[in-house]
């Protein structure tokens, strides 16, 4: 616990100074209770930045490949969950779900990989899955800034301003009652990650860096 928050501290303090990071809307996320934080993915900063911004320790969802060797060993103890991304990995989906059942917050990027243009990128299923599961309240985040400071393929990164933007918590527990059957199982997944993708895309306005 101290060494996660240790590290957060860091991050915090050296994105402030140097991409001048704002953070804003934390105050939606629940101080307790199982909970899931969607958010779009432009970058490999993303999960960093976006975690320095969680006023709770928070799990997050990322591909396998991502900590090789011992670095992996600490970020799965700093609360990274690692996902197979070559097919549906229950076993990294059901670590998710059993964190926020257990009162857990958890970060997860509804693409599915980083964005290669900047744009948001439709989101898959998954999401939804988790939500089903649990019936969790889903709050949506905004990165901006991620993908002008170090986009894919890039070899430096740019002193440019980041943004951080949660938004109000969704419920979809309405949407949930539908749940019957298979091929309405998938229907509902998908409308779950499409409506958090919507929201996602509505704070897409009010984190532009540019208003920092």
């Amino acid at each position: 616990m101290i060494l996660y928050w240790a590290v957060w501290v860091v991050i915090r303090v050296a994105a402030t100074v140097l991409f001048r990071l704002k953070v804003s809307g934390q105050h939606h996320i629940p101080k307790t209770g199982g909970v899931l934080i969607a958010a779009n993915h432009a970058s490999y900063l993303d999960i960093p930045i976006l975690g320095c911004g969680v006023p709770r320790r928070a799990s997050y969802m990322g591909r396998m490949d991502l900590f090789p060797g011992p670095v992996g060993w600490l970020m799965r103890y700093l609360g990274w969950i690692p996902i197979r991304r070559e097919r549906v990995d229950r076993g990294g989906f059901e670590e998710a779900i059993s964190r926020i059942k257990a009162g857990g917050a958890v970060i997860i990027y509804p693409e599915g990989s980083r964005t290669e243009d900047g744009r948001l990128q439709p989101g898959k299923p998954g999401v939804g899955m988790i939500v089903a599961a649990t019936g969790c309240p889903v709050i949506p985040a905004h990165l901006a800034g991620t993908f002008d400071v170090l986009p894919p393929g890039a070899r430096r990164i740019q002193l440019r301003p980041m943004r951080v933007t949660y938004g109000e918590p969704m419920d979809f527990s309405a949407l949930l009652k539908e749940l019957d059957g298979e091929s309405k199982k998938k229907d509902v997944y998908q409308r779950i990650s499409q409506e958090i993708m919507g929201r996602i895309a509505a704070l897409e306005g009010v984190a532009s860096p540019s208003t920092a």
